[in-house]
């Protein structure tokens, strides 16, 4: 079922607001940014976290989740924030059920965005009351039907980073030399080459040209994540296309990297909040 023809009525940002059962919708993917939307009575996903910025709108219900050791709760019309490799959950807050959009914004779109210029922005609030926020995230979240031509795409981003260093507590993390970014660079592209399968320090040390610690810190600095945790959430995100086109878990397992079925879903369930079961059977719900 399409998107706006599992929804009933529709808000001031042309997003409609009101859906009845649980499920989750995803757009196709763009740039490695993925959008998502998602219904939930209760909980919605267990703690958990992502390796990816999470820029979201409530729009109909309370949106509650545990971030940073406290708890939180978002009314609609306010955008969250939730930073690349902090644990949160999510869960709605009344009876009446909980809808909202997501976008998983990679790190490295934001470092391409300022030219290199700076680091990672740390909003320190994950609740924002900011109309050009919202109105940026409301215009990339509207079609989850279709990917954004570039050049929106561009816009989108752009007007993205502005927002999250307008709300960012003024640090941020380093930019690095441009020698260490080059070389987080050129681990990434090898880490995306080699996800059916272990990738040792002794590679990466290879690869960058420094020390396997060194390779870490700056590694983490420019992407806000290790290089071990890129590249299990990059076979998780090959895993989610499989399980999208009905592979079985065991054979997902194998041709993602992973020792078996076990190992998987334990992978899948720390990073979404959820088995890979529940996030299928919500899918097919939406």
């Amino acid at each position: 079922m399409g998107l706006e023809r599992s929804c009933s009525a529709a808000g001031t940002s042309g997003i409609s607001t009101d859906c009845a059962s649980d499920g989750i919708v995803q757009a196709p993917s763009s740039r490695g940014i993925e959008r998502i939307e998602a219904r939930f009575h209760g909980l919605g996903f267990e703690p958990h976290r992502h390796d990816t910025y999470a820029l979201g709108l409530t729009l109909s219900g309370v949106q509650t989740f545990h971030y940073r050791g406290a708890a939180r709760a978002s009314l609609p019309g306010n955008v969250i924030v939730l930073h690349p490799d902090e644990v949160h959950d999510g869960a709605a807050g009344t009876d009446d059920g909980l809808r909202y959009r997501m976008l998983y914004l990679p790190p490295e779109r934001l470092i391409e965005a300022v030219g290199g210029s700076r680091g990672l922005p740390f909003v320190p609030d994950p609740i924002i009351a900011d109309a050009q926020f919202r109105q940026c995230l409301a215009e990339a979240l509207d079609d989850l039907e279709a990917e954004p031509q570039d050049l929106l795409l561009d816009d989108l981003i752009a007007r993205l980073a502005t927002s999250l260093w307008r709300h960012a507590d003024g640090k941020g993390s380093a930019a690095g030399t441009p020698r260490a970014k080059e070389a987080v660079l050129r681990c990434r592209d090898y880490l995306q080459a080699n996800t059916d399968r272990t990738v040792s320090s002794e590679e990466l040390e290879d690869v960058s040209g420094f020390d396997r610690y060194t390779t870490a810190r700056q590694f983490r600095k420019l992407l806000g994540t290790s290089p071990h945790r890129y590249l299990v959430m990059r076979r998780l995100d090959r895993a989610k296309v499989l399980l999208s086109q009905g592979g079985s878990l065991a054979d997902i397992a194998v041709e993602t990297g992973f020792a078996d079925q076990a190992h998987f879903t334990r992978h899948f369930k720390k990073t979404f909040g959820m088995t890979p079961g529940r996030w299928m059977a919500l899918r097919r719900s939406a």
